[in-house]
């Protein structure tokens, strides 16, 4: 996939919420972290607006999204906090703009919608990582992987061994997000192509027995036929019934992956945790998974 341009001190970072609403003061600290850098930051007028839940209504929050696309001294675009609500403005999205200059988008949870249509759609690169709302709490890798990231440097990891994991190596671009919001896409143009591709997944507050309805429903699908690789972030604070499923999420998503022959990391630091650490969707990289742990080579 096409890689947005890389940013240089100096250059504007936008930051707009797409979802769920937010105060400029629940963003101070991470502008100053930011400005910090050596970049601007410019508000978006959903920052501040609110309707219900939401960071002002649809159409105030696409037009908002739509002039970051559209403004050529904003050079990325950092949404500042996830919850629900991109799936309503994406399709009121002209990335006419966007196609010929493309910049980086970054985000997670929610913003999953947006990753992948923009990877599925246009082909073109975007940013799992962490976002404003989460900046203070942030570990000092996921707040360094960010920066790195946008400014055109490649990112390789190694994590634990975990003992679930199934050994091999892959060769692929990374696709995925938040395994819910890509449920939910399921059967729509914004859902990813996941032949040849590593797909990564990570989620927060999900019952057990819905990890085991999303895994079932993904799988009849036939999603993980020609899949290359699953990379398994942060399955964070899942719930159970008075009557027990008797699996761990990880243990559920392996066992309804456990007859295929690609390989499987799990415990890869993203998602919602504090060590929520950049990756590039849309960027080759070379997965190898074995006794010692794992690691995870960009690879353009």
């Amino acid at each position: 996939m096409k890689k947005p341009i890389s940013l240089k001190q100096g250059d504007k970072i936008g930051i707009m919420a797409p979802a769920r609403k937010i105060s400029a003061s629940d963003l101070m600290i991470a502008i100053n972290i930011i400005e910090n850098k050596g970049f601007k930051v410019e508000l978006g007028k959903s920052v501040n607006a609110s309707d219900n839940q939401f960071a002002g209504n649809d159409d105030l929050r696409a037009a908002d999204l739509q002039y970051m696309l559209d403004k050529d001294d904003i050079k990325a675009i950092l949404f500042a906090r996830g919850g629900y609500g991109c799936v309503r403005i994406i399709d009121k999205l002209n990335f006419h703009n966007f196609l010929k200059k493309p910049k980086w988008l970054a985000g997670y949870s929610d913003i999953s919608v947006i990753h992948s249509h923009v990877n599925n759609v246009l082909n073109i690169q975007t940013l799992h990582s962490s976002m404003p709302v989460n900046f203070a709490e942030n570990s000092k890798m996921s707040l360094s992987t960010f920066f790195d990231i946008i400014q055109g440097r490649n990112i390789s990891y190694q994590f634990n061994s975990h003992h679930l994991n199934k050994n091999g190596e892959a060769n692929a671009e990374v696709v995925g997000g938040n395994l819910s919001v890509l449920y939910s896409l399921l059967g729509s143009e914004s859902f990813p192509q996941l032949k040849n591709k590593i797909l990564f997944i990570e989620d927060l507050d999900e019952y057990l027995y819905h990890i085991d309805r999303m895994m079932m429903g993904l799988k009849r699908a036939g999603v993980f036929d020609k899949l290359k690789a699953l990379i398994v972030g942060g399955m964070s604070s899942m719930n159970d019934n008075e009557i027990p499923f008797g699996k761990n999420a990880e243990e559920i998503i392996y066992d309804n992956l456990k007859n295929y022959d690609f390989p499987i990391a799990f415990g890869f630091p993203a998602g919602h945790m504090n060590d929520n650490r950049g990756l590039a969707l849309g960027r080759e990289y070379q997965l190898v998974v074995s006794e010692g742990g794992a690691k995870l080579r960009a690879k353009g």
